[in-house]
């Protein structure tokens, strides 16, 4: 829980405007959606006091282990109806980049 909250304060502070939050492990706690959401609310708490927007964040259930919602959406996970981990980062958009300035 400090890490995360570490990481999450620290890329608000340099800049990070796009975030995506995976879930890992949900394997270990059976794929359960109460315990998603447990996650979810905790997390998206702290991150709108950072000064995120938890509603524009992608929060992805997935199990590194097993390789759920990774590549290709689980049937382990059928409650889960949003992007898988592929399809968040597709979302993310490029920054732009200030090239008519000056090279610093």
């Amino acid at each position: 829980e400090g890490q995360t909250k570490e990481h999450a304060l620290l890329a608000f502070t340099l800049g990070v405007q796009q975030m995506i939050v995976a879930l890992n492990k949900m394997d270990a706690c059976q794929y359960s959606e109460q315990r998603y959401n447990d996650i979810k609310e905790e997390v998206s708490a702290y991150l709108k006091k950072v000064g995120y927007k938890p509603a524009k964040i992608p929060f992805v259930p997935i199990s590194g282990w097993v390789g759920d919602n990774m590549i290709d959406r689980s049937s382990n996970m059928n409650w889960y109806k949003g992007p898988i981990l592929l399809e968040a980062l597709d979302l993310v958009n490029p920054p732009k980049r200030p090239t008519d300035k000056p090279l610093r």
